[in-house]
């Protein structure tokens, strides 16, 4: 399918590792100009540099956090004139007692999980605006719609940017620009990764058998978790040409995992 999106500007905020990194190829493959953005500048390049050599779409690489205000004047400066933003962050330890979380943790998290995402949206949904077309797509968690104590640190942070998108997706639809965020259940990130490689140890199970432990435990449909390739190309989807009538939506991609109906 082609989105329509060839000749358009990307900035991936979070793009040098799972689903942000997933999703600037899917878009780059869709003939998108990428600029990408991460803390760490080896993996960071090393991204930049294969996404490139994989789809021949120019790659920009940006070192910068967007939890900051200098990262995000960073992010202004190389890319002035964003038509696709994608915000991605790495999510938080997972929290074993509630008890255990202090003010700086809850400071931290919504610096990253809330104030750094709207504070792009803010910024570049102006041009958008102005221009008469953009998408955003703000990756945050399941567990901004199904709380758990053990997402506590993502979840809170993460259930106002989504009220936040949608609230502001309606206000900027009139000027065809479309706001949307994903819902990411259980993805094989390098987070996920390690528990995979933890439970696999402790039951004895290769990486196949502690999955699928691992989604019988948490009971997930699919019987499998997700990869992020997959989410990457929702995440293209809804950044495509066609999808502008999609607007303040929260999609969840999480197998099956949660029952909700809306």
């Amino acid at each position: 399918m082609d989105l329509g999106i060839a000749g358009r500007t990307a900035l991936i905020a979070g793009g040098s590792a799972g689903m942000g990194r997933a999703a600037a190829l899917a878009l780059a493959g869709e003939g998108a100009r990428i600029v990408l953005s991460a803390r760490g500048e080896a993996r960071l390049l090393a991204a930049a540099g294969e996404i490139a050599a994989a789809t021949g779409a120019s790659v920009t690489p940006v070192v910068a956090d967007h939890s900051t205000a200098e990262g995000r004047a960073a992010l202004a400066a190389a890319c002035p004139a964003a038509d696709i933003l994608v915000i991605s962050v790495s999510p938080p330890a997972p929290v074993e007692d509630f008890r255990a979380i202090g003010e700086a943790d809850w400071l931290g998290s919504v610096s990253s999980g809330l104030v750094g995402p709207v504070e792009l949206i803010r910024h570049f949904s102006e041009g958008m605006a102005a221009r008469r077309w953009g998408r955003v797509v703000a990756v945050a968690t399941v567990a901004a719609k199904f709380p758990s104590e053990t997402r506590l640190l993502s979840g809170p942070a993460r259930a106002a940017l989504v009220n936040y998108c949608a609230a502001v997706g309606r206000r900027l639809a009139r000027d065809n620009v479309a706001i949307n965020c994903l819902l990411p259940g259980m993805v094989a990130t390098d987070g996920l990764e390690r528990t995979l490689a933890a439970l696999g140890e402790k039951n004895g199970l290769d990486r196949a058998g502690a999955e699928a432990l691992f989604a019988k435990q948490l009971r997930i449909p699919a019987r499998r978790v997700g990869q992020s390739d997959e989410v990457g190309k929702v995440i293209a989807m809804l950044c495509g040409d066609f999808a502008g009538y999609v607007v303040g939506q929260s999609l969840v991609v999480d197998g099956g995992m949660t029952t909700s109906l809306f």
